[in-house]
């Protein structure tokens, strides 16, 4: 065959990743997948894969085939701890582009033979709060610095004869660690190794340390804090939840240029001493004293000479897996908009709610100065301090003592705070140019892209990406500073918006894998994941709310989560990864539903009876969590379980319902006999739940907005009664002013629910609403991410003590990508799309795109008057078609623009066009 390469410099192949990364140098798996974007029609591909060696390791030969995206590895075994080039060829005809990246392997962790080390100077104390303490604000007596435990140091010297060629620091800890190898500090992440389950988890990273090594004296420095682990984290912010102790072990492996191989494992020959950090938690912040004697520790110069030995606690490898995904980093960085000296301190505004901390340049301070930093997310209505996170533990306050230096830059090393404002007190004079703000998040690659005429769209927009990036820190979290829990509930309503935003499958994918080794063994999904023994042993003792372990809408994130990830990607191995403990949460709801029963159902006839058999519907749950009119008037210690007691007989099938859909859905994708069972069972609890709950007028028993959205937007609604449901939604919605009054669970459902059902204007009414609750009252306040609740600040500027970065009401995000931008999936992985931008959506223009595997899908539309113009970029491998009001129209891919006359806004809203195009997902 004779190929005609293209010329140097045009190569239009790019973005070459295993896994959903770049050159990642410790894949978790034996069968990667490989992708790329082609920047043109690709008709066919070749992959080879070498080892270090340059012994081919595969070599796919060419495949006639246009895909780009998760085509797996089909070669001989691959070593593990080892390094590959790919070098991968697609062809479009007789033209042939060329491009190369690497990945390494991870190692095998079940020969880990590196034992685990523990400080021996550990303080053991422990603090445990109840939720009860949480609700009343009960805190302890003594101040933080005397029932916090200190940074552990760790030293390990060793001589090499020469400098390695290649060195792979592999590492773990009981806590989370930085690591310093000749004085540098070794990688770029923070907050090693993430938050997980240790118990059933502990993530071991590798590193590429060959730069750091030399000839003659090494050494590696280890500081080890209580992290996840052993500090406070939580409702509560009890300390200890899952070790009251911190260890760590490591393998550091050297291959030199004679081709000899030397490991130094962690070890007896490891000294240990307390070091600067007199504190440091990630909750209540750190304390460093920069007097410390032990300053220049991590150099191999420094004298260890009193330091201790450490404790051998043996090798234990039972829990140990390869990282995965992207690491936690410093992203960017804010400077400060704002300086101002109060009499209780210098007040900065980093004009933005984040997950992260301060950095600040010090000049002149005597020895012994304290500098204290305290953070907080907003101000209260006069420009005064506010802390708006009460409970137990949360100060966010971070000291440094000053050694006398004239100069000095000080960042806290492990802790994280969310905060837009710092407090800062024992510096004279402070300038805007003194004070940066770090923040912190696992490091995706942020692409998507939402732009209108509207500045309080945008500023949504953006509210919504800024809360996404503060919580997505080593897991999905509810908040980056009252709880920093992995809310299940939370995630799932959240995740097509993510999508749309970031390349968040490997990262999702990580936490799905600590949900599943929580998996309980009756085959509930837990509530929150990672989840410690505290968290178990807390549940066991209370009652009410505080006792749920699993819940309807929380635990059926096992089914959508993947789901979600199939549709935005085309991941088919997620569906595999978690299609057994799908299985094993459905068969926890089937058999609850069939042996208990509701008490007022216990005289109900046999058929009845039958019906209810099939429904999940009893035990604790949250509900349409956080409903406002059931919240309004009320103390939130009595309002907070109104909406669980009236939504729960509900939302349990509901969401049952869904979870056996896309079960059943799931199924057929991966071919599984039992795929007709699930669906069979799926429309017998449709059935039981319309026949028991929905009345011939298509009303349901709990009138309000989310009970109608839900059953509207998973498919519970019979075909025919459909529009009078809708129509009572409708009605609903105006009764309260065009102002939403859905929960956690229902608030994604709602403005869909309205466009399917005929009530376009009304959903944008929603959408555009300023009055709260809504998002654009948020907006109007001034807010910066998306809040817990929509009050959070009242109309007369007063402010509420909750949290100010919660991105589950963001869920809203995806409805402006998808309706007013109008970019949606209509199958799986973007290889079909449909574009229909929503020209009556009140604003003259749109600009929005979308990372899809094949490239960015783009959209720019622009409305004037009777005349709208619509530019559109597709990227090779997607194929798409434009609904306008009268027509259907292909794209090709590349761009295009499409002029087009328009009807007055409205006028060509009707029942078929709102039902027209919708996604073709299997």
């Amino acid at each position: 065959m004779n190929d005609r390469r293209a010329p140097e410099g045009e190569l239009r192949c790019r973005d070459l990743g295993v896994e959903h990364q770049i050159r990642p140098i410790a894949i978790p798996t034996a069968t990667p997948r490989f992708s790329w974007i082609a920047g043109h029609a690709q008709t066919g591909f070749r992959i080879v894969v070498t080892d270090a060696a340059g012994r081919t390791a595969w070599d796919s030969g060419r495949v006639d085939s246009g895909e780009t995206s998760l085509v797996a590895y089909g070669g001989e075994p691959l070593d593990n701890g080892a390094d590959y080039e790919w070098r991968m060829m697609s062809w479009s005809g007789d033209d042939m582009r060329e491009a190369r990246s690497s990945f390494g392997t991870a190692p095998d962790l079940g020969a880990w033979d590196a034992p685990w080390i523990e400080p021996v100077q550990q303080p053991t104390e422990i603090e445990r709060w109840s939720l009860f303490d949480w609700i009343r604000g009960a805190g302890p007596a003594a101040p933080a610095e005397e029932r916090l435990r200190p940074v552990q140091l760790l030293r390990q010297r060793f001589d090499l004869i020469s400098a390695p060629v290649r060195a792979r620091l592999r590492m773990t800890a009981r806590g989370v660690y930085s690591a310093w190898l000749g004085g540098e500090r070794v990688g770029d992440e923070v907050l090693a190794p993430g938050f997980d389950s240790y118990q059933h988890r502990i993530s071991v990273q590798t590193y590429d340390v060959t730069d750091q090594l030399a000839a003659g004296a090494n050494v590696l420095a280890v500081a080890l804090a209580d992290g996840w682990w052993a500090g406070r984290v939580g409702l509560t912010g009890s300390s200890a939840q899952f070790g009251d102790r911190t260890c760590a072990t490591w393998r550091l492996e050297m291959s030199y240029a004679d081709g000899r191989t030397e490991v130094i494992r962690s070890g007896d020959d490891v000294r240990s001493s307390l070091g600067p950090w007199t504190h440091a938690d990630l909750f209540i912040g750190e304390r460093l004293d920069a007097r410390s004697p032990s300053f220049g520790w991590q150099t191999p110069g420094f004298d260890d000479a009193g330091w201790s030995p450490v404790q051998d606690r043996g090798v234990d490898a039972a829990a140990l897996v390869p990282f995965s995904g992207e690491p936690v980093r410093r992203v960017l960085t804010l400077p400060a908009v704002d300086v101002r000296e109060t009499p209780d301190g210098w007040i900065v505004d980093f004009g933005q709610v984040i997950a992260g901390r301060v950095r600040l340049t010090l000049h002149g301070l005597p020895a012994g100065r304290e500098v204290i930093v305290e953070h907080t997310e907003t101000l209260d209505a006069d420009g005064a301090w506010f802390v708006n996170i009460a409970g137990i533990n949360k100060e966010q306050t971070d000291t440094y003592i000053s050694a006398g230096d004239a100069e000095i830059e000080w960042e806290p090393e492990f802790t994280f705070h969310g905060f837009r404002y710092a407090r800062i007190r024992g510096v004279d004079t402070l300038s805007a140019a003194d004070a940066v703000a770090v923040v912190l998040c696992s490091d995706l690659d942020y692409t998507g892209r939402f732009r209108t005429s509207d500045a309080r769209l945008n500023r949504l927009h953006e509210n919504v990406v800024w809360s996404q990036r503060a919580n997505f820190l080593s897991i999905p979290t509810d908040c980056p500073q009252r709880e920093r829990a992995g809310w299940t509930g939370d995630l799932q309503v959240f995740a097509p918006a993510a999508t749309n935003n970031a390349d968040v499958a490997a990262f999702l994918a990580r936490w799905l894998e600590n949900l599943r080794a929580d998996q309980l063994a009756d085959g509930r999904i837990t509530i929150t994941s990672p989840r410690s023994p505290f968290d178990a042993d807390a549940a066991a003792s209370a009652q009410g709310i505080g006792a749920i372990v699993a819940a309807a809408g929380w635990s059926d994130a096992i089914a959508i989560v993947p789901w979600t990830l199939y549709e935005r990607y085309g991941d088919v191995r997620v569906l595999e990864e978690n299609y057994d403990a799908l299985r094993a949460w459905i068969g926890y709801q089937t058999r609850t539903a069939a042996d208990e029963l509701r008490d007022e159902y216990a005289d109900a006839s046999a058929e009845r009876r039958s019906r209810q058999a099939l429904l999940y519907n009893t035990g604790e749950h949250f509900g349409d969590w956080l409903t406002p009119s059931t919240l309004e008037g009320r103390p939130l210690h009595e309002a907070i379980g109104i909406a669980p007691a009236l939504t729960s007989e509900l939302v349990a099938p509901m969401f049952q319902t869904h979870t056996l859909t896309l079960a059943a859905r799931i199924a057929e994708v991966l071919g599984r006999a039992d795929a007709g069972e699930l669906r069979a069972h799926a429309d017998r609890v449709r059935a039981a739940f319309a026949a028991e709950y929905i009345a011939p007028d298509g009303s349901l028993p709990v009138e309000l907005q989310g009970m109608y959205a839900l059953a509207l937007g998973l498919d519970l609604v019979p075909t025919s009664l459909r529009h009078a449901a809708g129509e009572r939604l409708a009605e609903l919605v105006r009764a309260r002013g065009n102002r939403l009054d859905t929960g956690f669970l229902s608030t994604p459902y709602l403005l869909d629910a309205l466009w399917d059902t005929g009530h376009r204007d009304l959903a944008r009414a929603v959408l555009l609403q300023r009055e709260a609750p809504s998002w654009l009252y948020e907006v109007d306040r001034g807010a910066t991410t998306v809040w817990e609740a929509w009050d959070a600040i009242a109309a007369d500027g007063t402010v509420r003590a909750v949290s100010f970065n919660h991105y589950a009401f963001g869920c809203v995000d995806d409805w402006l990508y998808c309706r007013v931008a109008g970019i949606r999936p209509a199958s799986p992985g973007w290889r079909t799309a449909v574009i229909e931008p929503d020209l009556d959506a009140g604003v003259r223009s749109v600009e929005a795109a979308v990372p899809t595997p094949y490239g960015e899908l783009a959209v720019a539309w622009e409305r004037e008057g009777g005349t709208a113009s619509i530019r559109v970029e597709v990227p090779h491998g997607v194929s798409a078609r434009l609904v306008l009001p009268e027509e259907v129209r292909d794209l090709p891919p590349g761009r295009s623009t499409h002029e087009l006359r328009v009807a007055r806004a409205g006028s060509h809203i009707d029942q078929t066009d709102a039902q027209h195009a919708k996604s073709a997902l299997p």
